[in-house]
């Protein structure tokens, strides 16, 4: 969308690990960015002369599910987009985080952006977020982003305690499929999507090589040079997260078609190439 020398992004949730490294990568293309925080409300003043929205903002999904944070999840999501909306009409896009999460656990089917949404707890809340994004009057594109892979934050960050001590393992028999992408394809594609007026609709913001729990243990191991050789039972992971265990038992084997039809190409689309660059 760069027909105008200058452009003029908002995002919210900019202090979050993603946030941080696309408003990096946003200015070092010279972008003007404008931070967003939606703690205190959202105002269309938040969003006057912005050209693009970028909504990343949201409560943190990895916690202990009680009732209270489950509506939070939900609240900040749903609310969130639809307050967002409401106040960004004047912009021209609008880049709205989704999750895979919207596909729930789906064994080994592969999963593309037309496939139906999942019946589980973030499922439905993937979809009512969607839905709320969806009512934003000029173009729309729904990332529907599965696991982050990034230096300082995401995921990996969590993972790399135990696997650096030589006692990380796979989960459970590590048949169940774990789909990834790493932050600088994550930036990159939320950029194409914000430059290119034919990207809309939802996006599967995932490698477009998914590997099963047990690959992607193995891969990690190799590149830190430690052994894996400690499984964690599926048990212990109910006992110690509860409900939000699910999330990390779910088999998810997604492929990102839209973005690729789109002309987008990865620059790490196997894990070892990318866990070798990060660490």
């Amino acid at each position: 969308m760069r027909d105008d020398e200058f452009v003029r992004v908002a995002i919210t949730g900019v202090s979050g690990f993603i946030g941080r490294h696309l408003s990096a990568a946003l200015r070092d293309s010279g972008y003007e960015i404008r931070s967003v925080s939606t703690r205190d409300g959202i105002r269309a003043s938040d969003f006057d002369a912005c050209d693009a929205v970028v909504h990343l903002a949201g409560e943190p999904v990895a916690q202990r599910w009680t009732r209270d944070v489950c509506e939070r999840i939900r609240s900040s999501r749903v609310e969130g987009t639809r307050a967002v909306v409401a106040a960004a009409a004047g912009a021209q896009v609008l880049v709205s985080a989704s999750a895979i999460g919207y596909y729930g656990s789906r064994g080994d089917e592969l999963l593309t952006e037309s496939s139906a949404p999942g019946s589980d707890f973030l499922s439905r809340v993937a979809v009512e977020w969607e839905h709320e994004a969806d009512r934003f009057p000029g173009r729309v594109v729904k990332l529907r982003i599965s696991m982050v892979l990034g230096r300082g934050g995401g995921a990996l960050q969590k993972m790399l305690p135990p696997f650096r001590l030589g006692i990380g393992g796979r989960i459970g028999d590590g048949s169940q499929w774990t789909s990834w992408i790493h932050i600088a394809d994550l930036v990159s594609l939320i950029v194409f999507a914000l430059e290119n007026p034919k990207v809309s609709g939802a996006i599967n913001a995932s490698s477009p090589e998914p590997v099963t729990n047990a690959e992607f243990t193995r891969a990690l191991a190799r590149a830190l040079h430690r052994p894996a050789i400690f499984p964690v039972p599926e048990f212990a992971l109910k006992l110690l997260f509860g409900e939000m265990s699910a999330i990390v038992l779910a088999s998810q084997r997604v492929i990102p078609q839209a973005a690729r039809d789109a002309g987008f190409a990865f620059r790490f689309p196997e894990i070892s190439t990318a866990l070798r660059e990060l660490l």
